[in-house]
C-alpha cells in the first residue's frame, strides 16, 4: 500500500523526499484555468523515478455540463492532460464529476460523460473523483455516480480505462455515511484506484470542500484507517502541507 502527497508542481520529487512520499500527486499548470498543460522541469527525472506519479486534473474541467463553452474546452483541457500526464509516467489522471445547472436532467451530464470515452483515447486510466457539494453535482452522492458508471461503461471503448478515486473528506462533506463505503463503492465500479486521505474542516453533509490534517477535523480517524485498509489502494492526502509528513507518518504507523 503506497502512501504520498498532493505537492506543488515545481519540484514534485523534492518535495516527496521532503515528506517520505511514495506516491506524488501533482497539477501540470494552472488548476483554476483552460490553458494546456505544462511539464515540470525535472519531468526525466520524474519519469526515472520509483515513486508514482497521479496527475490532478484543472478544476475547472466540467465535461458533463450543457453550456458548449464550457463543455467543448473541457474535453480539450481533459484529453491534453491526459496525454501530458501518460508522457509523465502517470499511473491515472484525476479528474472532478462536474456539475450541471439548477433545473437540469441529470441524465444529459451523464450522456455528456458517456460521450467522453465514446471519442477519447486513454493512454493511461481516468480516475473520476467524488465531490463534496453541488445539488446538481454528477458524484457528489452514490446514487448519482452509479447513473454515470452505467453511462460511461456502457459506451465506452476502454471501460477499463476509467478508474474512481474516493476522497474522504467530499464524502463526509456529501452526506455520505463513511461506515461501510468502500463495500458501497465497490459495488458501483468495481474498483477504488487511488484513496484520497483527508480530514473535514466541516460537518457532516456540510457540502464544504475543505481539508484538514488527520485528526484534526470532524472525522474519526480510526473510520479514515478502516477505509485505507479496505481500498488497498495508493493512498494521497491533500491535507494543508506543513502536516503531511506528519499524516502520512500517522498512516505508516497505523495501517
Amino acid at each position: 500500500m503506497r502512501i504520498g502527497a498532493h505537492v506543488d508542481q515545481d519540484d514534485p520529487l523534492a518535495h516527496a523526499a521532503a515528506r517520505e512520499a511514495e506516491v506524488v500527486q501533482f497539477f501540470l499548470g494552472d488548476p483554476q484555468g483552460f490553458k494546456g498543460p505544462v511539464m515540470p522541469a525535472s519531468a526525466d527525472a520524474i519519469r526515472e523515478s520509483d515513486v508514482q506519479v497521479l496527475v490532478h486534473a484543472p478544476y475547472l474541467v466540467n465535461v458533463a455540463t450543457t453550456n458548449n463553452r464550457i463543455r467543448i474546452p473541457s474535453r480539450k483541457l481533459l484529453e491534453g492532460q491526459l496525454k501530458a500526464a501518460a508522457e509523465l509516467g502517470a499511473t491515472g489522471l484525476i479528474v472532478h464529476g462536474g456539475h450541471l445547472n439548477k433545473g437540469e436532467d441529470p441524465q444529459k451530464g451523464f450522456d455528456n460523460w458517456a460521450k467522453v470515452f465514446e471519442r477519447m483515447d486513454c493512454p493511461i486510466p481516468v480516475l473520476i473523483e467524488n465531490t463534496a457539494g453541488g445539488d446538481n453535482a454528477m458524484t457528489r452522492h452514490l446514487d448519482t455516480i452509479a447513473r454515470l458508471w452505467d453511462a460511461v461503461t456502457a459506451k465506452a471503448r476502454e471501460p477499463e480505462k476509467i478508474g474512481f478515486c474516493l476522497d474522504t473528506c467530499h464524502a463526509h462533506a456529501a452526506g455520505e455515511n463513511l461506515e461501510g463505503i468502500v463495500d458501497r463503492v465497490m459495488a458501483i465500479t468495481g474498483r477504488i484506484d487511488v484513496v484520497h486521505c483527508n480530514d473535514s474542516r466541516d460537518a457532516f453533509d456540510s457540502g464544504a470542500d475543505r481539508h484538514a490534517n488527520l485528526g484534526h477535523g470532524q472525522i474519526d480517524p480510526e473510520l479514515i484507517l478502516e477505509i485505507c485498509r479496505q481500498a488497498g489502494a495508493p493512498i494521497v492526502v491533500e491535507t494543508p502541507g506543513e502536516g503531511q509528513a506528519d499524516d502520512i507518518a500517522f498512516l505508516r504507523k497505523n495501517l
